[in-house]
């Protein structure tokens, strides 16, 4: 269930690592208001560091994409999902180690950044493993050959499993349909860089220099579910690809500690709704809502108050529910109170 914070989480945490896509920025423009509240929760006091699945760009490019778009940001304060996989590789291989990678740049630069060998040569056979990453120039040709040498036994690590991410034209397929087919086709499950493994969010706290860290992004499945797996508290923000179905459904490995609109709920507190489970009914009550599921699954929301507080309500209800081994079913009626701002997808 959601935690309660009496005090904004500013006040609570000394890192807050930060996804991209859907949190700072959708496609080339930033999320509104996203600038303003991470150059207040650094002037607060707080580390910031942008933690990102995204594998086919370097870390300075993001970096320099961040600036242009309001957000301060050095490469050192980026950590991406090729640098994760980079690290796997070089603590299994060691420096010098041959890799075979199919990718983009900034999975090369993590490579080489570690003391690695990246090879693009899908024929070589002097690999001891071979690396796969987003890269929108990749051939079919390179990953047929790639299927069939992991198939064959040429350990493989990916950086993300990420099956889409925002762009300006919508929800575009992303790494992880390509780890699901080369998976599907090779029997293999590879190893993993990227959230929700640990190694991505690992590596960033080893560089703050803390564990009093918050994950704050917008997907379940990546962003929350990572969080569960390092052991630390999650803030969900609405500005990405999470909808009310999706946060309804989620499994307790994907649920919040968290939830807010925008980044601005990093300045807030965080109340929790009372939950109450009678014969045939769950509810929930915060702040003038007041949420209810039926033992048929049905769901409904009557009162007012803060848009947050709905949200945190219906969460609540719905997954009290849920444990109670039955599903939630959304009608029409249901309508948030307002929509979150930026909102794609």
């Amino acid at each position: 269930m959601l935690l309660e914070s009496r005090r904004p989480l500013v006040e609570e945490f000394d890192l807050f690592m930060v996804d991209l896509d859907g949190v700072v920025y959708i496609g080339g423009r930033a999320v509104a208001g996203a600038p303003e509240a991470l150059s207040r929760v650094r002037a607060a006091g707080s580390k910031v560091a942008f933690v990102t699945n995204n594998a086919s760009r370097t870390a300075q490019t993001v970096a320099t994409h961040l600036n242009e778009l309001g957000v301060e940001a050095a490469a050192t304060d980026v950590v991406t999902s090729s640098q994760a996989a980079a690290g796997l590789l070089v603590r299994e291989w060691g420096v010098g180690a041959r890799v075979l990678m199919l990718g983009a740049e900034g999975l090369r630069e993590a490579l080489v950044a570690v003391g690695l060998d990246p090879v693009l040569d899908v024929t070589r056979d002097d690999v001891v493993a071979v690396v796969t990453g987003f890269g929108p120039d990749v051939l079919w040709r390179d990953v047929m050959r790639v299927a069939v040498r992991i198939r064959q036994g040429l350990p493989w690590v990916a950086t993300n499993t990420d099956m889409s991410f925002p762009t300006d034209y919508g929800q575009a397929p992303g790494h992880g349909v390509q780890v699901e087919m080369l998976s599907q086709f090779s029997g293999v499950t590879p190893q993993v860089g990227g959230k929700p493994s640990r190694p991505l969010l690992d590596e960033t706290m080893a560089r703050a220099g803390t564990t009093s860290a918050v994950m704050v992004g917008d997907r379940l499945d990546t962003d929350m579910e990572g969080a569960h797996n390092v052991g630390v508290p999650s803030l969900l923000v609405l500005t990405g690809v999470t909808g009310l179905a999706e946060l309804v459904a989620a499994t307790p490995q994907e649920r919040p500690s968290y939830i807010a609109s925008t980044l601005q709920g990093i300045f807030e507190p965080h109340p929790v709704a009372t939950t109450r489970v009678t014969p045939g009914l769950v509810t929930a009550a915060l702040d003038g809502w007041e949420v209810t599921v039926t033992a048929d699954g049905h769901l409904s929301v009557r009162g007012g108050g803060d848009g947050d507080d709905w949200w945190r309500a219906v969460a609540s209800a719905a997954w009290r529910h849920q444990d109670e081994g039955r599903g939630v079913v959304l009608t029409g009626s249901v309508v948030p109170p307002s929509e979150p701002v930026a909102r794609d997808g």
